[in-house]
């Protein structure tokens, strides 16, 4: 009787191990993945890692879009306005407040997300295209705001950041820090984005992108939880933003409003899968990588051809990459002609 009972018990035992194991692997994986990162830092040049540097600036920026836009599938056009308002925050305390660059950056995390909340409130009541075009407009009304602003922002002749001499307030980080900086910033997104896709949170998020008359009537507060997952996006956003403008150290509305940095963190997020949290990471880090390789070796056709792969790649995977790997592994089924029959494009 006690060998017969054992057995079974090992076998429970061994399958939670398992299952604990498997829990484990991908924050394993993602701290060898940062520690790689750091130990490619001294194989780059400077302008390698700088080219680094921005490719983990759209993972973190791809990754906070997700946390609206993917799980609770609320599309934001309009995200870039966490980005200008990190970036014009840190840029005004520096230079009008005289603060450190690291207060600025935490209270530019924080001001993007009271702006998340304050906008949230009312445009989270839209849904579909009508919430897109509201969050975009949001963004455009910012950035005229602070262009009719000159004494505070500098207007449409920018803002220059204080970065050496006795005016600055913290040293310019160079080359080698933003590549630090940014990496963590990435790994934050990527953490928060893992801690979010496995919590309740997460789970009420997806609820509410799959239906959300039946989330609400299951008691789900709907409006809190769209609001929390979008003040933290932009506090994620503002965080970048910040960190941007720094190291651009004279920052223009024109580029920290600019539609195009939303349009990016969307289609890595559709190309590598929306909803969850490798495919932003993926969809960033290929998406971004093969745009420097294409304008370093097709000058004048970078943009046709980056397009064009675009293009090709929603066509053929417009669950993106990692949903449709997922769908391929259990159904058995790999073609991509059938994945875009099942799809109807």
């Amino acid at each position: 009787m006690t060998t017969s009972t054992q057995v079974p018990q090992q076998g429970v035992t061994g399958a939670m191990h398992r299952d604990q194991a498997m829990r484990l692997l991908p924050w394993m994986v993602g701290v060898l993945a940062v520690l790689g990162a750091l130990a490619l830092q001294s194989q780059l040049f400077l302008g390698q890692q700088r080219t680094v540097a921005a490719i983990f600036m759209f993972v973190a920026l791809a990754q906070a879009w997700n946390l609206i836009g993917g799980f609770t599938g609320y599309a934001c056009f309009g995200q870039v306005v966490f980005f200008g308002i990190g970036g014009y925050f840190t840029a005004i305390a520096i230079s009008h407040w005289h603060l450190s660059f690291w207060v600025s950056l935490l209270l530019s995390g924080v001001v993007a997300a009271l702006f998340a909340t304050l906008i949230g409130l009312p445009l989270l009541r839209l849904k579909g295209h009508y919430f897109a075009i509201a969050t975009l407009g949001v963004a455009e009304g910012m950035r005229e705001v602070v262009t009719n602003l000159p004494d505070l922002t500098g207007g449409g002749a920018g803002i220059t950041i204080p970065t050496v001499g006795p005016d600055a307030t913290t040293a310019y980080l160079g080359n080698e820090g933003f590549y630090v900086l940014f990496l963590a910033l990435a790994a934050l997104s990527v953490l928060v984005g893992g801690l979010v896709a496995r919590s309740k949170f997460g789970y009420a998020l997806r609820a509410i992108h799959q239906d959300e008359d039946a989330a609400a009537a299951v008691g789900i507060n709907t409006t809190r939880m769209k609001v929390l997952a979008f003040a933290l996006s932009g506090f994620i956003t503002g965080l970048v933003g910040a960190t941007y403008a720094f190291q651009q150290v004279t920052i223009f509305p024109q580029r920290l409003f600019d539609v195009n940095i939303t349009v990016l963190m969307v289609i890595m997020v559709v190309i590598g899968g929306s909803g969850t949290v490798l495919g932003p990471l993926l969809g960033a880090v290929t998406l971004q990588f093969l745009s420097e390789f294409l304008r370093q070796n097709f000058t004048d056709l970078h943009i046709f051809i980056l397009g064009a792969i675009i293009i090709v790649a929603v066509i053929l995977l417009p669950q993106g990459a990692v949903n449709y790997v997922r769908e391929a592994r259990r159904t058995g089924e790999f073609s991509l002609l059938a994945n875009v029959r099942k799809y109807r494009l």
